[in-house]
């Protein structure tokens, strides 16, 4: 495997928000994660940083000799524990109330291809030369498009497109799309949405499909959504699986 994260402000934002991890275990197992944060006085980055911080932590020492139900429910309890995390540190932190954070993750073995997803950052796998988005956005326009109320061109200019009807954080509970995907796959790409927000599908397919190494290929992506904008942080991470490499 090959694999590449990055993190930016963008060009507009004075801080950044979003966390962003690759860890492989010693079993040879990825996991792949990003969030991004929300909330006011730096609480997003800190929300963002306790679920990224627990889940690298808590893989390398747990995710061990698990097939592919034991990892579906190690995806759930990971993200029940995240959700408790932030609500505990806003319990000692008052400046911090109404923090909270998106999550999308991505656990690769040699036997299956898992996404776990909350809020609207996207996971992507290339096929066949073709980029496939895995995950649903929870977002207000995407509830809206779906029960034919609004059309995904009126989506993308709608002035309520960011509104989030899922976060960690958010509620005392949450429920976290689950995602079994084919392994017949190449490539596994995560993005927050300051990335989908500046760039359509076509154009981060483009990028990857074109030349350069894993680390060129972020940092284009990156390039290209601050030279369209750049108006939120933007964060990617990208896996390739080499040649030969079991599937």
């Amino acid at each position: 495997m090959k694999s590449f994260y990055l993190t930016d402000p963008g060009m507009v934002r004075d801080h950044n928000e979003d966390s962003v991890i690759i860890v492989k275990n010693d079993e040879g197992s990825y996991l792949m994660a990003i969030a991004d944060g929300m909330g006011g006085h730096s609480a997003g980055e800190v929300a963002s940083s306790i679920a990224i911080s627990y889940l690298g932590k808590h893989f390398k020492e747990t995710f061990r000799n698990m097939g592919k139900v034991d990892a579906v429910n190690w995806i759930r309890d990971s993200v029940d524990e995240i959700n408790l995390l932030i609500f505990q540190h806003e319990k000692t932190h008052p400046e911090s109330k109404g923090m909270g954070t998106t999550l999308v993750m991505s656990v690769i073995t040699k036997d299956y291809l898992l996404f776990g997803n909350v809020g609207d950052s996207s996971g992507f796998v290339m096929k066949d030369n073709k980029l496939h988005k895995v995950t649903y956005d929870h977002t207000l326009v995407n509830l809206l498009v779906s029960a034919g109320e609004l059309t995904k061109e009126e989506a993308s200019v709608h002035p309520k497109k960011n509104v989030l009807m899922k976060a960690l954080g958010a509620t005392l509970e949450v429920d976290v799309d689950i995602f079994d995907c084919d392994m017949d796959v190449k490539e596994v790409l995560l993005s927050s949405d300051g990335l989908t927000g500046m760039l359509d599908r076509e154009s981060i397919e483009k990028v990857l499909l074109g030349e350069g190494s894993v680390e060129d290929k972020v940092n284009r992506l990156i390039q290209k959504a601050n030279n369209r904008g750049g108006t939120d942080n933007i964060s990617v991470a990208y896996l390739v699986r080499e040649e030969g490499e079991d599937k």
